[in-house]
């Protein structure tokens, strides 16, 4: 019986969508970050969230559809 050899595949190998996915997890981060700052700045101060606030906050599901673009397109890439 011969034996095939597999092509060895190193673990760090940067793949096209794995930038996809760093950009989404970004965005998702920074959103939350902002939502929290948005519950946060009436608690901390008498002061009403600015706007800039209500902006940044729209990040997080942005981040959240291109995390799902980036996991189909992987998804896709493995079959």
């Amino acid at each position: 019986m011969a034996h095939e050899s597999t092509p060895s595949s190193t673990p760090h190998t940067p793949r096209r969508g794995d930038g996809l996915l760093r950009v989404a997890l970004a965005f998702f981060a920074i959103g939350f970050v902002a939502i929290v700052a948005i519950f946060l700045t009436p608690v901390l101060s008498d002061s009403e969230p600015g706007l800039v606030l209500y902006l940044v906050a729209l990040a997080c599901p942005i981040g959240f559809l291109l995390g799902i673009v980036a996991a189909l397109r992987q998804g896709r890439r493995s079959r």
